[in-house]
């Protein structure tokens, strides 16, 4: 959906992956699911990534309701919760609204 949109787009097979290119690169906005297994969450893989590079955006992906995990991430400075399934409006939407972010 992001590269019909017109953004440009990695992903990585899970958080601890996140991490490990997250050391060697930087990126405008990190899209996090909060279930991701078999590894680390996606509050985990935040807090990790904002250990190397703090103020990184990010908004968060969820098929639950948010819940404290969710709320403690936008306390470290995510941005909105989008719900899947999300539309290609929804999403788009969402990534605007934190990369426009101050």
């Amino acid at each position: 959906m992001l590269n019909r949109l017109g953004y440009q787009v990695a992903a990585a097979s899970g958080g601890e992956e996140a991490v490990v290119r997250m050391h060697a690169n930087k990126v405008d906005l990190l899209v996090l699911d909060m279930v991701m297994p078999p590894g680390i969450d996606g509050l985990e893989t935040y807090r990790r990534i904002l250990d190397v590079h703090p103020g990184q955006k990010a908004i968060i992906a969820s098929g639950y309701a948010p819940s404290d995990r969710v709320k403690a991430m936008q306390e470290m400075g995510a941005g909105v919760h989008i719900r899947k399934p999300y539309t290609m409006q929804k999403i788009g939407l969402a990534v605007r609204r934190e990369l426009d972010r101050k």
